[in-house]
């Protein structure tokens, strides 16, 4: 098959989307090459390197008009440059499908990751809800599977866009193959004298936004002060709900307990491993995710997970975290008492994690993803 994806993700985006698309991409590369991969790409940037995967092409918008709106060449043009390339197959790795690609005869995925915005569209600019939802209603309605990265997800595109259950796939994601890799003592002490940090910390990663909570966890550090008043990681950025995580901090004495990584020094993508491995434990106090890869990274890294009860967290943690209410900063404190005061826990929690994560891996992805993919051949 010629296989195309929508690759703006894996070309541009450093986290999340970007994770997903250059994993799931290099892992069909990798497990099954005798297809051909095009890639269908705004720009191309350093992010993605394709050099190492016999037959994956990166294919970019050739017409002066289409380089000048690339985003319409993406949304809507890019169809004829799939026909062109005779491709059998388009999926779509972020919500969305090119406009009129149902009336082209090209077999067409979608992967929707979640439905959030649907779900707190206070969060979000009204605007951009209303595209979103126009680009997801789009492809929900004419894609020819819909890939669901959860069951949560699923249950959501059920409920919010009355999608026929039928057509929705739930197959997990992988993460970069590189946290499963065991750093040595002396490897994890170079990172942290590179970067200042303590001999014991505890980890947060994820963008500093409010549905993902760092408050909710300051607050439960301010709990556990001068008890297992461990210093938090963080890494991750945001602007207005930063600022009020700051001021918090600052109102609680707690500046010399929170370390900004970010606003120390660009941690590069390969440390990040490091980061994990080094940690006492890992903080994912989100109220709700599609699919949580942050917690499935720590996992591979044997480290402790501490997560929130309900949405998609007890498939991506399964019997391996401790869950939390996110909302009660005396449970999230709870937690981490009982991980840094109990090593026999913390000991079992890294096993049954590594144990866990083992439903994830790259190669059990890319075999659910064909099997998505060679549904559509019959249909």
């Amino acid at each position: 098959m010629n296989i195309a994806f929508d690759a703006k993700r894996a070309f541009q985006n450093t986290t999340g989307l970007g994770n997903y698309s250059r994993s799931l991409i290099s892992a069909l590369a990798v497990h099954f090459p005798e297809h051909h991969y095009f890639l269908f790409a705004p720009k191309k940037t350093g992010r993605f390197n394709t050099a190492p995967y016999a037959g994956m092409e990166v294919v970019l918008p050739q017409r002066p008009l289409h380089r000048f709106f690339r985003g319409a060449w993406r949304s809507k043009y890019v169809v004829s440059d799939l026909l062109r390339q005779g491709i059998d197959l388009y999926h779509g790795l972020s919500h969305e499908i090119p406009f009129g690609i149902h009336r082209s005869g090209v077999k067409s995925v979608v992967t929707m990751h979640d439905l959030i915005f649907e779900r707190y569209p206070g969060q979000y600019n009204p605007i951009d809800v209303q595209t979103y939802r126009r680009k997801a209603k789009y492809a929900c309605r004419y894609a020819g599977k819909v890939v669901a990265i959860s069951q949560q997800t699923r249950e959501d595109l059920i409920t919010y866009y009355q999608t026929d259950p039928d057509k929705i796939a739930v197959v997990y994601q992988s993460c970069d193959p590189a946290f499963a890799v065991p750093h040595t003592p002396e490897q994890l002490q170079a990172l942290r004298q590179q970067y200042q940090l303590p001999q014991n910390y505890l980890l947060y990663v994820g963008s500093v936004i409010e549905r993902k909570n760092l408050l909710g966890l300051v607050k439960a550090l301010h709990i556990l002060k001068g008890q297992a008043d461990l210093p938090l990681v963080v890494l991750g950025d945001g602007k207005a709900y930063k600022k009020k995580v700051k001021a918090f901090i600052a109102a609680h004495g707690l500046e010399q307990q929170v370390i900004w990584l970010n606003e120390q020094r660009r941690l590069p993508h390969a440390e990040l491993p490091l980061l994990y491995q080094g940690a006492s434990a890992f903080l994912y106090p989100s109220t709700f995710e599609g699919f949580g890869i942050p917690i499935l990274e720590a996992l591979w890294s044997r480290t402790p997970v501490i997560t929130s009860r309900g949405s998609c967290f007890a498939e991506t943690a399964g019997d391996a975290a401790l869950y939390t209410d996110p909302l009660d900063p005396a449970s999230i404190a709870h937690a981490i008492r009982q991980v840094v005061e109990n090593t026999a826990l913390a000991q079992d929690m890294k096993e049954k994690g590594w144990a866990h994560a083992h439903r994830f891996t790259p190669d059990k992805c890319a075999a659910a993803m064909m099997e998505v993919y060679n549904s559509l051949k019959h249909d």
